[in-house]
């Protein structure tokens, strides 16, 4: 009758909590606008000014439990960069970085309906609208990822990147730190060449070639130079290939030297493919003064 994604798309609307939610779905058959005028009606749903509102600023938070071996990390978004510096908003990204960790919740949906870890007579849901009581913006869980093992995490000090990176074999805790720390500056793709799907290189070595006529080389020259863009363009997206931003004479394969070997990794940069404010001071002004 209705998906979990319909009642975080019901919640995204209202700005009712999650279970109010469900129960306005199901009352209303899976009806979508019925369920917002349910919602309104038992008062449930928020103030209209907080409908439509953009949520593209937050941080990144990252926790690590070097007993059990693991690791979250987590997007957290509000409205504006000023909230996303508070207290508040830091605590409560630090907190669900810890919620992901320990209960290990298989989506945004299921982490939602949670018993909150620090206080479980209240969800997450309930824990984030009372945080969005008191720091006035909308706030969204956006995405996270879980994992067990030698696992390290690093946050850039802003908060606007972090990195998740799971190995194995006889693990190097600082190479490992620092490998994670050149994921977030240099964004590899890959971590090995032969992950690079054939259709991808391809696909460079048009584009180059194309680019090389249009410079005026002869098909000869830019067939030439087609094969070295390949080889290239490995190196820039193969986190093995990369020099290593900390001393470029040596790649990250060569600074691992066989001694333990890369599992998996994530990157998060805050508000990646988001659509961001676009405030206008003067109008802003203007308000005030009205």
């Amino acid at each position: 009758m209705f998906t979990a994604k319909d009642v975080m798309a019901l919640r995204e609307r209202t700005g009712a909590g999650m279970m109010d939610c469900k129960k306005a779905m199901t009352a209303c058959e899976g009806d979508m606008e019925k369920a917002v005028d349910f919602l309104r009606e038992k008062g449930l749903a928020a103030s209209k000014k907080k409908e439509g509102r953009i949520a593209a600023e937050g941080l990144i938070g990252g926790y690590l439990c070097p007993e059990c071996g693991v690791g979250a990390l987590v997007e957290v978004n509000c409205e504006t960069d000023f909230v996303a510096k508070t207290n508040d908003f830091k605590a409560f990204v630090n907190a669900i970085a810890q919620q992901i960790a320990k209960k290990n919740p298989a989506t945004v949906e299921d982490l939602m309906t949670e018993p909150y870890f620090e206080d479980e007579s209240m969800t997450v849901d309930a824990k984030l609208n009372a945080v969005v009581a008191k720091v006035g913006e909308k706030i969204k869980i956006r995405r996270f990822v879980r994992s067990e093992g030698i696992v390290d995490i690093y946050i850039h000090l802003t908060g606007k990147i972090g990195t998740l990176i799971v190995a194995e074999g006889d693990v190097d805790k600082t190479v490992l730190h620092d490998i994670a720390m050149h994921i977030a500056a240099c964004k590899p793709a890959y971590i090995m060449t032969c992950e690079v799907p054939e259709s991808e290189i391809e696909k460079e070595k048009e584009i180059a070639k194309a680019a090389a006529i249009n410079e005026g080389k002869t098909p000869e020259v830019a067939e030439k130079m087609v094969m070295g863009r390949g080889a290239k363009y490995l190196k820039e997206v193969c986190l093995m290939e990369q020099p290593f931003v900390k001393d470029a004479k040596v790649t990250i394969k060569q600074l691992i030297g066989g001694k333990f070997s890369i599992k998996s990794f994530t990157c998060y940069t805050m508000g990646e493919g988001l659509q961001k404010r676009e405030d206008n001071f003067a109008e802003e002004v203007m308000s005030q003064v009205k």
